[in-house]
Order: structure tokens, then C-alpha cells, then sequence
């Protein structure tokens, strides 16, 4: 009889989870969560605050459109593949150029100028060339540098010129990014996702994260969901050892991350 009712609860539970790949995977930000910080963490883990407190909580305060919206393109109409977006980022768009490692620039240029930190807003471009930002808390000054450095810097400046992070070490804000030039053969683009979440598991310190991402051509930045492990999506959990990461559908060596 013991073993009935465990063969029933398992085929239950293999039921549930089959329902959720099938009928949750269209459905951007199942559970209507509000900000990126209400998303609940893996049962057992716990939030961090990171290195820099008033960057992880912006980033976790990024708000988020409601349940069933749909990923859409700059130039309008639905984007392809929108399994990968677990929830959209309710932040517009700058321009047709805001793509993967933009939006990366994007994110962390809003969290300096919404803190007042105008100097500290600089990005190199594929020439090495750092491009400061001199235009204060003038809004339109600071979309304009955004769109102007959209077109020249990429995930080759991004690669080239933040800095690596190990990933024990992974923090909000960092970002997992490869250039073309790291991808010979079959890979005629780079890519780059932001870390904008990160829990720990105090009792084995295991990590999970969660990422953002911006593609091309120019979308909505949304979260991507986790097909590994559906039923914790849209958190990765972090193999600390693996000289090759799959996230979502891109693949990334251990040694690219990197943070501002």
C-alpha cells in the first residue's frame, strides 16, 4: 500500500512539473510578480547583499510588466523565441542599437545616474577609448551618450575591458559576456547577460542567480528562464567548478565573467 502511494505522489508530482514545461513555458512572469526582487529565491537560499548594497537593491527594484506580456521588438510586433523570457523588464527601449551587452551598459548606467553618480557613468569602446559621460542629471543628455555609446562599444569592449570575476565570487551587476572573435567558426556574434539577482544556500554555499538579457534585434529586456531545471526558473544554479555554463540556450566558459 506504501509503495502505491508513493508510486501515485511521484506520478503526481512528474504530472505537475510536465504541466508547468507545457503550459507555463509561453507565459511571461507567471506568478505577476511586481519587481525582480519579489521573484522568490530557492527554498533554501537566502538573498545576498553583495559588495556594492544600493546597486543590488536597484537592480532587484527593476519593476516588471505584467503576467502574459510578450517580449516585443523595438520596431514593434512580437519578438521570436519568447520561451527564453520568464519576465519582461518594464524599462523602454533608447534605441534600435540597444542590444545584448547595451542593455548590460544600460542597466548599470541607470543605477549610477538614478544615484546621482554622474562621474562614475564611462564605458570603453572597441578601441579601448574610455567615453565618459558629461552631461549631469540632464535626462536627455544621458539618453543621448547611452545611444551614442550603443554604437560604439560591444561585447568585444565589454570582454576586453571589464573585469574577470571568479565565480565563488559572482555579485548582482556582474555579466557573463563572449566577442565573436572567442567563438571561431559557427559564432558570427557575441552575447552578454547580467546578473541581477543572486542567492546563497547557507548551508553548502551554493549560488543561484538570475539573469537579464537584451538580443538581437532590439527587444524588451527580460529574464531568462531556466530549462535545466524548470521547476526552478528562472534561477541558475551555479556550478562553481564547470568550465562550461548553459544558460537558457547560450553557452559560456567559466572564466567569462566579469563585472564593472
Amino acid at each position: 500500500m506504501r509503495l502505491f502511494i508513493a508510486v501515485v505522489i511521484m506520478a503526481l508530482l512528474a504530472g505537475a512539473a510536465g504541466a508547468w514545461i507545457l503550459l507555463g513555458k509561453g507565459i511571461s512572469n507567471p506568478h505577476n510578480y511586481k519587481t525582480v526582487g519579489d521573484i522568490s529565491a530557492p527554498w533554501d537560499y537566502q538573498r545576498i547583499v553583495g559588495e556594492d548594497a544600493d546597486y543590488s537593491k536597484y537592480l532587484r527594484n527593476l519593476p516588471l510588466k505584467p503576467r502574459g506580456t510578450k517580449v516585443q521588438l523595438y520596431t514593434g510586433g512580437d519578438a521570436r523565441l519568447q520561451s527564453l523570457n520568464y519576465a519582461i523588464v518594464n524599462l523602454p527601449l533608447l534605441s534600435n542599437a540597444e542590444q545584448c551587452a547595451d542593455v548590460c551598459m544600460r542597466l548599470r548606467a541607470e543605477y549610477l545616474y538614478h544615484t546621482r553618480q554622474y562621474g562614475r557613468i564611462h564605458f570603453f569602446d572597441v578601441n579601448g577609448c574610455d567615453q565618459r559621460y558629461g552631461g549631469g542629471a540632464t535626462r536627455k543628455a544621458f539618453e543621448r551618450y547611452m545611444r551614442n555609446i550603443y554604437g560604439v562599444a560591444s561585447t568585444y569592449s565589454l570582454s576586453r575591458k571589464m573585469k574577470p570575476r571568479a565565480l565563488k565570487d559572482m555579485q548582482p551587476g556582474d555579466v557573463f559576456v563572449y566577442a565573436a572573435v572567442d567563438r571561431p567558426g559557427n559564432h558570427p556574434y557575441g552575447h552578454a547577460v547580467m546578473v541581477v539577482d543572486v542567492a546563497q544556500n547557507p548551508r553548502n554555499g551554493k549560488k543561484a542567480f538570475l539573469l537579464a538579457e537584451g538580443n538581437t534585434p532590439a527587444r524588451d529586456i527580460h529574464l531568462l528562464r531556466n530549462f535545466k531545471n524548470p521547476l526552478r526558473s528562472p534561477w541558475f544554479i551555479l556550478d562553481e567548478d564547470s568550465d562550461l555554463l548553459l544558460l537558457a540556450i547560450f553557452p559560456y566558459k567559466g572564466d567569462e565573467l566579469r563585472h564593472f
